[in-house]
């Protein structure tokens, strides 16, 4: 997996806008004004303590400062800050949440196995590359009657180890 230069990719967004936001590229995402929608982006989102959010997010690695009603999903982690109000429900392998904070929802950490699919969303990678990486011996993987499922913190040591 290549290193991302998501430094490179800075979008600061100040305004009020409603609709579908994908990004397939990572960047830096904050958003500091009101959002009515979905989001679904690669990289770092931090939405500022001015932001007002309706939507269902994707991401990676999320900061939240502002207001968020809404699902949030995310493949790193989520961190709400003091100031942070999150109406909706979290899944996320790691989270923090700071004193002051107000979270209204259910949080769902992450499995520490994960599917053959899940590992291709995750590593954005064709399942048959995999499968391949898997029956050369290259990637963790444990068998579990026909399913293939791969520890989640495995994978993480194998790619950043990988040459």
């Amino acid at each position: 997996m290549a290193k991302r230069k998501e430094d490179d990719k800075i979008l600061d967004v100040n305004a009020a806008m409603q609709g579908s936001l994908v990004f397939s590229d990572p960047v830096n995402l904050r958003i500091n004004g009101k959002f009515e929608g979905s989001l679904d982006t690669k990289g770092k989102l931090t939405v500022g303590q001015a932001a007002e959010i309706r939507a269902d997010i994707v991401g990676e690695n999320i900061t939240i400062a502002g207001n968020i009603k809404g699902n949030i999903k995310a493949t790193e982690a989520v961190k709400l800050l003091s100031t942070a109000q999150v109406i909706g429900n979290i899944e996320v392998p790691r989270i923090s949440i700071e004193q002051g904070a107000i979270f209204n929802g259910k949080c769902r950490t992450a499995e520490a196995r994960i599917s053959l699919e899940e590992l291709s969303d995750y590593l954005s990678v064709e399942e048959k590359k995999i499968i391949e990486w898997v029956e050369g011996g290259k990637i963790p993987v444990e068998k579990e009657g026909n399913r293939l499922l791969f520890d989640r913190r495995e994978v993480e040591s194998w790619v950043a180890h990988k040459p």
